[in-house]
Formats: structure tokens, sequence, C-alpha cells
């Protein structure tokens, strides 16, 4: 059996492309998936939120920045563009890679999923902030149904988590040791 280790640089930059681009489109396929014990009150887990987590924990500002930009328009691309998903994509990038993780975080299940459930509740702010600012729904309304939606989403997109970032975690991980190798 071959190791990644002993493909060339490129090969392995490739390789890690594609693993990244694959798990990308897999959040996009069950995104808008309703399976049974995958929902709350309507709402199913964030599922792009939880991959730019998982892609910003151990990157740059400006690298989970773009993750979240690139999907909050692919996501935009699939539902509405108005409240557009680039905002909150965008911004809980930025904060996640901006969290000291060395210094308040331990790399395990619980710290991510802590991340992810704090993270979906700022999405789901921004979004009703853009619902507030469009001024076409009662702004008692949009609250409420805030509290609710961002609840529900927080609870499964936490849940959820580990299931995203365990594997592409030890994938990143291991390309990284082998590139510093």
């Amino acid at each position: 059996m071959t190791s990644v280790s002993q493909f060339s640089p490129w090969a392995r930059q490739l390789f890690n492309w594609v693993v990244t681009v694959v798990s990308v489109l897999l959040c996009l396929m069950v995104l808008p998936m309703r399976l049974p014990g995958m929902e709350l009150l309507g709402i199913a887990p964030n599922w792009l939120l939880i991959w730019v987590v998982a892609w910003s924990l151990k990157r740059t500002d400006l690298q989970g920045a773009l993750a979240g930009v690139v999907l909050g328009l692919i996501q935009d691309g699939m539902t509405s563009p108005e409240p557009t998903h680039v905002l909150s994509l965008a911004l809980v990038g930025i904060l996640t890679a901006r969290i000291q993780k060395q210094r308040y975080i331990q790399e395990d299940f619980i710290s991510v999923a802590l991340i992810v459930f704090g993270m979906a509740v700022v999405g789901e702010t921004v979004t009703a902030i853009q619902y507030s600012l469009m001024g076409d729904r009662n702004l008692s309304e949009i609250w409420t149904d805030h509290q609710r939606i961002a609840l529900s989403s927080a609870i499964l997109s936490s849940l959820w988590a580990p299931v995203v970032y365990y594997p592409l975690n030890r994938w990143w991980e291991s390309i990284s040791s082998i590139e510093q190798s």
C-alpha cells in the first residue's frame, strides 16, 4: 500500500486540494437534506458553517474569511442571495481564526463543538440583522424567530461538528506534518 508521504510535493498538494474540495461538495450536498434525527424545530445543521470553523481553526484570518466568502457565495447561489450568507460565514471564518487556540482551546470534540455552537449563534444573528435592515418584516417576529433558529442551529451544528472536523483535521495534520519533514 502506498503512503501519501511517498508522493511528490505537488502530488500531495493536489491531493490535499482534492480532499478539501470533495469535503466542501459533501457538505453542500448534505445541506438541503432533511434526514431523520437531523432536524430540530424544522432547522437542520449548518454544514457550511461547520466546515468554515473546521478550516479556520488552523488558518489565518484572511484564509478563514476567504473560505467564508466562497462558501457564502455558493450557498447564496443555492438559496436566496437576500440576505446573503457571505457576511455571516466570512465573520465566522475571521472570528474562528482569531481565537487563541493554544491558550484557550484543546483540540478535542468538546472545544470544537463549543466553538461551532458560538459561531452558529453569531452567524444566525448576522442573518437576523440583515432581515431587520431589509425592513420587509416585523422586527419582533424576526427576533422571536431568531431565538428559535439560532438555538436549534447551534445545538444541531455543534453536535454534528465532530463528524466534519475530525476526519478533515486528521487529514490536514497528516499533510502538514509530511510537508514539514
